[in-house]
């Protein structure tokens, strides 16, 4: 099938759109049973009444696995932000807006897999971290309390697709079954990374939306830095979630 050039590249997979559709197309490298292993994520976002593109079928294309869903016009509410930082207040709202839609959700038992434990297994096979830096964050994350709400994980404005209308949510790859705040938690950090400014506005305007607390979010950092250490980031970040590790640890 010819595909023609992707219209955007990931660390995982490449998309494409062909016929009004948009066709995921995973690397490689990823073991058998990832397209529908993310498929069903997003399927389940989608049966919730949520934002999320419509997944048609899960096939191989080109002996490669792959995921075809609708395809959403529009434009990622992160580069609306970039564009508009003037008005980042707006962008933050709506973002606010999609994930306590997100949290609002209760997930059934086994529907999806437990946040603590894609948590744990992240920071046991973390190698930069030692025995007694897993052990730490371990019995954090296990005296922590742990709902069933819907969290998606990886939650950041380019996951965030903005129609005329609506905003839609994509990549539901990490979605869990967990914790609000430790979803917070890991939007926040992800912010981190980039702007301090817009971090400290994001979590300020998500209290203020909400009655979480600033302390119930911030809580569950070293946990979430610790597991994103698993993640294949820069070596800026890398410095900056060791350094959130070790302030803990010490």
């Amino acid at each position: 099938m010819n595909l023609g050039n992707p219209i955007a590249t990931g660390n995982t997979a490449n998309l494409y759109l062909l016929d009004s559709k948009i066709m995921k197309v995973f690397k490689d490298f990823l073991p058998q049973g990832e397209a529908y292993y993310e498929a069903e994520k997003q399927q389940y976002a989608y049966s919730k009444g949520l934002n999320a593109p419509k997944v048609l079928e899960v096939k191989n294309i080109n002996d490669s696995q792959a995921i075809v869903m609708e395809y959403i016009y529009g434009e990622t509410l992160g580069q609306q932000l970039l564009n508009d930082l003037e008005h980042a207040e707006r962008y933050m709202k709506l973002l606010i807006n999609v994930q306590t839609s997100i949290h609002a959700v209760i997930v059934e038992a086994d529907a999806l897999e437990p946040l603590p434990e894609r948590l744990k297994s992240k920071l046991q096979a973390v190698s930069c971290l030692n025995d007694i830096q897993k052990q730490a964050l371990l019995l954090k994350l296990k005296s922590l309390k742990h709902e069933h709400r819907l969290c998606h994980g990886d939650l950041h404005p380019f996951n965030l697709i903005a129609t005329d209308k609506e905003v839609y949510i994509i990549d539901w790859v990490d979605a869990s079954a967990g914790d609000r705040q430790a979803d917070i938690c890991r939007t926040y950090l992800l912010f981190l990374s980039f702007s301090i400014e817009l971090a400290e506005l994001y979590i300020d305007m998500y209290c203020k939306h909400t009655t979480i607390l600033k302390g119930e979010i911030l809580e569950w950092l070293p946990i979430i830095a610790g597991a994103r250490l698993y993640e294949n980031v820069s070596v800026e970040e890398n410095k900056l979630l060791m350094k959130m590790v070790n302030e803990y640890c010490s």
